[in-house]
């Protein structure tokens, strides 16, 4: 480890500013819930969830730089720690929780309840954050020079830019701004169709795009290469695997199917036999994927544990500058005895005090291998998922071998993993944030409570949220599929009691064995293979906006920069504004309001599909490549 002792952050220790006031706590709280609801929903949906610390850095800025007219970075730093946790919060939930709602709607359990939810988030959140505060010293500070945390860093050259405050706000206002009309017009009111489909007739195979603003976006943000793999997946699925299906089996009846597959493609056409077979096939790839990833980074993985551990020899001995400061290790060993006597206690998390103490070994090792990942890949690479299928193998062997099988062991298991989902995601979170902080200048320890406080609120309202879109759309619909969980249910079922059709899943365990062996990306792949073309479709296109806007000639680094920037924001607006409106309409369908109502069924048709599509993107092109860091000629 190689600790840069040249560095100076761009707020000296000696210097005293602003961070924990009452403006930038209820600012980050309020960001928090906007972001966590929005990536939440999101998530639920894609099946991938989108950093909100640089949209965050960016409303804050606004907000207390160019509203408020006050000149605090450290301020705004709080505001983007408080309101980037309730995101990643949010994101640890959705990939594991939705599942007891899934098990609850086949009769075989209860839904869970606001106050089990609130307390396996916090605890996990709780224990993310506590975990990180020893390896700060380790990971941020010695190893400064060697891990770069490329969200941290873009966060702080975003505040840092504080003159540019006002413009750069402004491109994700009118990003939520236009995405919130596209998802009322689509979905609200159901002037259009939602999706543009051709279907193969004599093939049985369908190609088709959905035209949402938010997977756009997504694909813009995560890039050609990594749409692309999802795309493929999903054309692999829709245009060979149902054709095969299709050709060799129409006249049988194979489970999970309850009737021949030929009637389930007439009665249902090729969706009917994405969601007998082809789903069965990407779960069993995605959960393969995530383990390949876990394997890659076993020797990454010894390694960070190695130096963290000595790095916590030297934890408490730096200074006791501003910029040195952590929450006092008493606190934090409290902290941590604290909750896993809840994680004991607490009825749904059903292990004894071994079992909580497991768990809490089992989330610091998985927090420490999550903040060294994000340090050199991004969070975006971060393999949350293989660590919570790691998790949850090890949880129901553990429960089942206690005697705890059927649906209690089932949501037992679903419990243990949710905490070191969270455990992880808010590690990761915390580390990027940590970053931001170091080199800003801002003070550890008030970070850290800021990290606690956006939290708190995001505990509060996961609950919440999670109801509301279940009782609106129920969780495994084609509005809100919930893929991850619905992942995690069938590898407790399949465990616990055997009834998966194995068959199925193996074709996809022996699919994405193949595709690593000739070096495609393994996950990005089989998310596309389990989730439907259509949407991998709307995202490949954002992808292709920028790569075309990469592969430009005769236009200078630096203005591609601003300008990828520029649509970067703007994506992440619309994600965040089709996020909210898609909360507004689960609200209204839970009061049975259905705004369709209103245009007495009318519908402009396909063509009004394209139109609403070419707009999207047309707005997109305007905020970046002919927006205010157009070239110039």
């Amino acid at each position: 480890m190689s600790e840069n002792k040249d560095f100076k952050p761009y707020i000296p220790a000696e210097k005293v500013t602003p961070e924990i006031t009452v403006t930038s706590v209820i600012v980050g709280v309020l960001l928090a819930i906007i972001f966590g609801a929005a990536n939440a929903y999101l998530g639920l949906r894609v099946g991938l969830t989108v950093s909100a610390s640089i949209p965050a850095a960016v409303i804050s800025m606004a907000i207390i730089r160019i509203v408020m007219k006050k000149n605090s970075i450290l301020e705004s730093n709080i505001v983007q720690t408080i309101g980037s946790a309730g995101e990643s919060l949010a994101a640890g939930a959705i990939f594991t929780l939705p599942a007891l709602f899934l098990w609850a709607a086949e009769g075989k359990g209860e839904n869970p309840g606001l106050l089990e939810i609130t307390v396996i988030a916090l605890c996990g959140g709780i224990l993310g954050v506590m975990f990180m505060v020893p390896l700060r010293n380790a990971l941020i500070v010695k190893e400064h020079a060697t891990l770069p945390y490329p969200e941290g860093t873009a966060c702080a050259d975003v505040l840092l830019a504080g003159e540019e405050g006002g413009s750069n706000a402004s491109t994700v206002f009118k990003g939520m701004g236009f995405a919130a009309i596209f998802k009322f017009i689509v979905d609200g009111l159901k002037l259009v169709p939602s999706e543009i489909n051709y279907t193969f007739k004599s093939l049985g195979g369908q190609i088709g795009t959905q035209i949402y603003p938010a997977l756009i976006g997504v694909g813009y943000i995560v890039g050609p290469r990594i749409s692309s793999y999802m795309f493929v997946g999903g054309l692999f699925g829709w245009c060979v695997l149902i054709p095969i299906i299709l050709l060799f089996g129409s006249d049988i009846v194979m489970y999970p199917g309850t009737t021949t597959i030929a009637q389930i493609f007439a009665e249902s056409g090729p969706s009917g036999i994405w969601g007998s077979y082809v789903r069965y096939i990407g779960a069993g790839a995605i959960a393969t994927g995530g383990l390949i990833s876990l394997i890659k980074s076993f020797p990454l993985i010894c390694r960070t544990f190695a130096q963290a551990m000595k790095g916590l020899k030297n934890s408490g001995a730096h200074g006791t500058a501003r910029t040195d400061q952590d929450l006092p290790m008493n606190v934090i060993l409290i902290s941590i005895a604290a909750v896993a006597l809840v994680i004991w206690l607490f009825p749904a998390i059903p292990v004894n005090l071994a079992g909580a103490i497991m768990i809490v070994v089992f989330g610091f090792f998985f927090a420490t291998v999550s903040a060294r990942m994000v340090g050199l890949v991004g969070s975006s690479n971060n393999p949350v998922s293989g660590m919570a299928i790691a998790t949850l193998l090890i949880a129901t062997l553990l429960l089942k071998s206690m005697g705890m099988t059927g649906i209690e062991g089932m949501t037992g298991a679903i419990a243990i993993g949710s905490v070191i989902c969270v455990i992880a995601a808010l590690a990761g979170d915390t580390s990027q944030d940590l970053k931001t902080g170091y080199l800003l200048g801002a003070t550890p320890k008030k970070q850290q409570i800021g990290e606690l406080i956006g939290i708190l609120a995001s505990s509060l309202a996961i609950g919440g949220v999670l109801y509301l879109l279940h009782k609106a759309w129920g969780y495994g619909t084609a509005e809100i599929p919930a893929p991850q969980a619905t992942l995690m249910k069938m590898i407790v079922e399949g465990i616990m009691g055997g009834d998966l059709p194995w068959s199925l899943v193996f074709i996809g365990v022996f699919i994405a064995i193949g595709i690593e062996i000739v070096g495609v990306p393994v996950m990005p792949f089989a998310v596309g293979l389990y989730l439907p073309v259509q949407l991998n479709a709307c995202i490949m296109i954002g992808g292709i906006i920028n790569l075309l806007m990469n592969r430009r000639k005769n236009v200078d680094q630096k203005t591609k920069d601003a300008q990828l920037n520029d649509g970067t924001l703007y994506c992440a607006g619309m994600i965040a504004g089709e996020g909210l409106v898609g909360i507004a309409l689960a609200i209204l369908a839970v009061f049975t309001i259905d705004p369709s109502n209103l245009l007495n069924g009318f519908s402009l048709g396909v063509i009004g599909s394209i139109v609403v599509l070419a707009l999207i993107i047309l707005t997109l092109l305007k905020s970046s490549l002919w927006g205010k860091n157009r070239v110039k000629k």
